[in-house]
């Protein structure tokens, strides 16, 4: 009788540490990506998101714990590892003094492509980031939102398997964000596996299978966005005030309703009973003599999941190494 075996991950952390001095940026992290999957690691500024993609890519050794992708352990056969991944980082790395096309061109030089498939990728890929009328310009030139659209076509010359994507909208407009999240899921419908970091909420709900949050070098939770919701209860109570005294005031009542988060003037209250707890905190409210500015029932959405889970928002830090 034939045993069935599931398909080892494509990308694997295991316990990964890393320290820069007494900055412990990593203090054992781990997680799992499926191939032909994408994992949303989640977290602000300074979470250590960076330091795994680093580590994961060859860029950085672990102090300690493995990193795998499609099987190898990236230190140990670091080369293959690179021939096999594509990364496009938090800022564009393509060479400013050279043309966009220049630009593909060398990417498929030094990832030892045949000429003529180099020529065709940068051609191809030109045309699907829309900078075919900008191929022959400098990149000096470029805009913000056209050097991110050439550092991710630059790391697709030459076709990876597995795409680690740094926060790869950051700096874009909205519309920018939205076509960059469209050629994503369609790389993810041909089979790529991705890991992406982001702060924004909304990009991780939207286009990760799992989601892996991270804050100060640890991992606090993981789940699908739904299931990492659903630790809300049903729905939130949002509460604001005019003062962030007032708020605590509130919070220090309201905790008999539901679950507490405090973000300066507001009070958020997950609760299963959305009618029936609305009610009650309006009595708890008036019984204190507090006056709301705004008070709203609403659908949990991420950015609730986060503040609940660290206790501030994914903006709040700054990178710390």
């Amino acid at each position: 009788m034939e045993l069935l075996t599931s398909s080892p991950p494509a990308i694997r952390a295991v316990d990964l540490t890393k320290s820069f001095g007494e900055v412990k940026a990593l203090t054992g992290v781990s997680f799992e990506v499926p191939a032909g999957t994408v994992l949303g690691l989640l977290g602000p500024n300074g979470a250590g998101k960076t330091t795994a993609v680093r580590i994961l890519t060859t860029l950085l050794r672990p102090d300690s714990g493995r990193a795998e992708v499609l099987g190898r352990d990236v230190t140990d056969d670091a080369m293959t590892t690179r021939a096999s991944i594509g990364l496009a980082g938090q800022y564009a790395a393509v060479d400013d003094n050279l043309t966009a096309r220049e630009n593909l061109r060398l990417v498929g030089r030094l990832t030892h492509l045949p000429w003529a498939d180099i020529v065709r990728r940068a051609d191809a890929l030109l045309e699907r980031f829309d900078l075919l009328d900008a191929d022959d310009r400098l990149v000096r030139t470029f805009s913000g939102g056209m050097r991110r659209r050439l550092d991710l076509a630059a790391a697709l010359v030459h076709q990876p398997p597995v795409l680690f994507l740094d926060e790869p909208t950051t700096g874009l407009d909205p519309q920018g964000r939205t076509e960059l999240w469209s050629f994503i899921e369609e790389l993810v419908d041909a089979g790529t596996t991705l890991l992406l970091t982001t702060q924004y909420l909304e990009e991780a709900d939207r286009l990760a299978d799992r989601i892996v949050v991270i804050d100060r070098g640890t991992v606090i939770a993981e789940g699908t966005a739904s299931e990492l919701k659903a630790r809300l209860g049903a729905t939130i109570i949002e509460v604001a005030f005019d003062d962030p005294d007032a708020a605590r005031r509130a919070a220090s009542r309201l905790h008999r309703v539901g679950e507490l988060a405090v973000d300066g003037k507001e009070v958020r209250v997950n609760v299963a009973d959305g009618a029936h707890a609305m009610l009650e905190a309006v009595r708890v409210l008036d019984a204190e003599r507090l006056e709301p500015r705004t008070m709203a029932l609403r659908e949990p959405t991420l950015d609730d999941v986060f503040l609940t889970l660290t206790g501030h928002a994914a903006d709040d830090e700054k990178e710390s190494a």
